[in-house]
């Protein structure tokens, strides 16, 4: 069983009746369901999940005012909820926090993740949030919100990158495709510099996979589910494979003039989904041409006028 059917069988089986009983004025003030750190909450669990962190188990936001009223009778409540679900057991809860269900503050949750109580106010905030931070708080699913205040935030989460900050970082993402896969890789190739050549086609990778992500507008999770985020996009998502290849070939001379064909197709295909989304009104096929475009089409003046690099 998925993590997230799991929580929200575990919810409604026995969380929801144990609320109704004790204490049913509430449910018009919580926010209830999983979201959180967990592949269960990214969809991605499997079998492998099971051996750390894994429990039956969900999470109700309080606003911190109605946590002070209310927190400590919830915690009780919530410790008293079965401890072996459907085959699973619960974790003990930490008397120190750090628990990813349970009773949570919402200004409390949103400030971990986002460095603020509430959604980003700024196009400059939105710039320098980790995008697996984004990809944390805008996961798993809501249950039931009676007083909308966690899912108020949530959804402006939900919408994705404000446009201006989308160009901003596809920008920096497209000279740096150009910089190490189109001009420094096969430089270090030619100077026998096979590590350092191997390094450029890495932060080549990294960096076509963060494309990939903002040309859909998706936050890119932590790096160990980039891949695995990717198969459910509806633009590149075929972009796996091949960039899976150019991290596990060698760098022989054939190897290494396959993979320069390989990042040069991979740039094209981003010019070309550059100019078919109307996010670059640049001629040609050079990528780093295109990112000079991206950063004219910012509307925002401060934002533009930062350094192009900024994005990342």
């Amino acid at each position: 069983m998925k993590g997230l059917e799991l929580s929200r069988k575990y919810y409604t089986e026995h969380g929801l009746p144990a609320l109704q009983k004790a204490c049913p004025e509430l449910l018009d003030r919580l926010a209830i369901g999983l979201v959180g750190d967990g592949s269960e909450c990214l969809g991605f669990d499997d079998e492998l999940s099971h051996d750390h962190d894994f429990e039956p188990g969900f999470c109700l936001w309080l606003t911190r005012t109605d946590y002070e009223k209310h927190g400590f009778a919830l915690e009780r409540l919530y410790a008293r909820l079965p401890k072996v679900f459907e085959g699973f057991s619960r974790q003990p809860l930490s008397p120190v926090g750090g628990n990813r269900h349970g009773v949570l503050v919402i200004e409390d949750f949103y400030q971990k993740y986002l460095g603020a109580p509430t959604a980003p106010t700024s196009l400059e905030h939105w710039l320098y949030l980790p995008s697996a931070s984004l990809a944390v708080v805008s996961g798993g699913e809501v249950f039931h919100d009676g007083l909308g205040v966690f899912s108020e935030t949530r959804n402006v989460l939900l919408a994705g990158y404000p446009e201006d900050v989308r160009l901003k970082k596809l920008a920096a993402h497209a000279v740096m495709l150009s910089q190490t896969g189109l001009y420094n890789y096969p430089r270090c190739v030619r100077r026998g510099e096979l590590g350092a050549a191997q390094l450029c086609v890495h932060e080549f990778v990294k960096h076509a996979i963060s494309t990939v992500y903002l040309l859909n507008n998706r936050y890119e999770p932590f790096y160990k589910w980039a891949y695995r985020g990717m198969r459910d996009l509806p633009i590149l998502s075929s972009s796996e494979q091949p960039l899976v290849a150019l991290s596990t070939m060698g760098n022989s001379p054939e190897e290494a003039k396959a993979k320069t064909e390989s990042m040069e197709e991979i740039c094209a295909l981003f010019v070309e989904n550059f100019v078919s989304l109307a996010l670059s009104d640049a001629d040609g096929t050079d990528i780093e041409r295109h990112a000079r475009a991206l950063q004219d089409g910012i509307r925002d003046p401060n934002l533009r006028n930062l350094h192009i690099m900024a994005g990342i």
